[in-house]
């Protein structure tokens, strides 16, 4: 039986997925990055493979994020695209007139604006924490509260209390006045995801259309604290994919499917390459004004990859 492995490698987590011929989950894995994407990309794919039987075969590999060609160049990818197409063809595959995607991960988010079924309007966070999970995170952890309760406490609120959520600077010190004030904790919390919603809307989705169906996809669309805030101030019901965490990594493996479709062979590796070495390292050009920072990574000895440079003088041709 052929099926499609997709990877999405971010700075957060990494998660695998293989899809069957209908486009369906098989298994999907949700994996911390910790700071070493390589080492988490070979023990995913190993765990990956102890999750199939042997009449499975990888027929195409897809990779996406921010590591995705770090991760391409690692398996043997077919197709490597940026997050923007993946998440949308992920959440078309689950809603297939969906017009707008939310998707809040661990340190960015996004929003994708599609009109029948193309996507016409996109904008990202990168930089502001205070839009992102984590901002719940820290919030949680200064609560001294679990994450995963973290949406529970707020459906319990009655009278939420409003918490600046412009700048986590100044969120924090406003929920430690809120709470010195003698707040309960519920309206405390549901003020943050209050918050972090008014940040989302205010930066992210300034001045777009956001029209239903709406898919709420990343981490952060586990917490049903930020699924009724975000219902309460668009005022239109808000779905969540069952695979909401994960949805990078189905868009990589439908992109993998559509591509090998085409192409009708597959550039993967194969689950070998989860006991090879690999390193990475990078080195300045000086061959012109630019003077490009340009990253490579080795396979045993042998350079397999690089990337960073404007021009192709550092290619590798295969």
């Amino acid at each position: 039986m052929k099926a499609y492995l997709g990877i999405d490698v971010g700075s957060v987590s990494i998660n695998i997925v293989v899809l069957n011929e209908a486009g369906e989950v098989i298994t999907g894995l949700y994996l911390r990055t910790q700071g070493r994407p390589i080492e988490v990309i070979q023990e995913g794919l190993k765990q990956t493979a102890g999750h199939l039987t042997p009449a499975i075969e990888i027929a195409g590999v897809g990779t996406t994020g921010s590591g995705r060609y770090l991760a391409g160049v690692i398996v043997g990818a077919d197709v490597v695209k940026n997050e923007i197409t993946a998440h949308a063809i992920a959440a078309s595959m689950i809603i297939p007139d969906v017009q707008t995607v939310l998707e809040i991960g661990g340190q960015d988010s996004k929003i994708i604006i599609l009109r029948e079924g193309i996507v016409t309007d996109f904008a990202m966070n990168t930089v502001c924490a205070a839009g992102t999970g984590s901002f719940l995170d820290q919030q949680a952890s200064r609560l001294n509260i679990p994450i995963d309760q973290f949406g529970e406490l707020a459906l319990q609120s009655g009278t939420p209390v409003r918490i600046a959520g412009r700048c986590t600077v100044f969120a924090e010190s406003d929920m430690i006045h809120k709470q010195q004030m003698g707040h309960r904790i519920p309206d405390i919390i549901r003020g943050l995801s209050e918050a972090l919603v008014r940040n989302y809307l205010n930066n992210v989705g300034k001045g777009k259309e956001i029209l239903p169906p709406v898919v709420f996809q990343g981490g952060v669309a586990a917490n049903a604290g930020i699924k009724a805030a975000f219902e309460e101030a668009l005022g239109i019901p808000i779905q969540i994919p069952e695979h909401f965490n994960i949805m990078g990594a189905i868009g990589a493996a439908q992109l993998a499917r559509e591509e090998v479709t085409i192409t009708e062979h597959t550039r993967f590796k194969g689950f070998k390459i989860t006991g090879l070495p690999y390193r990475t390292g990078s080195f300045e050009c000086n061959g012109c004004p630019n003077i490009c920072e340009v990253v490579e990574i080795y396979e045993e000895d042998k350079v397999i990859g690089r990337w960073g440079s404007r021009c192709n003088k550092w290619d590798i041709v295969e």
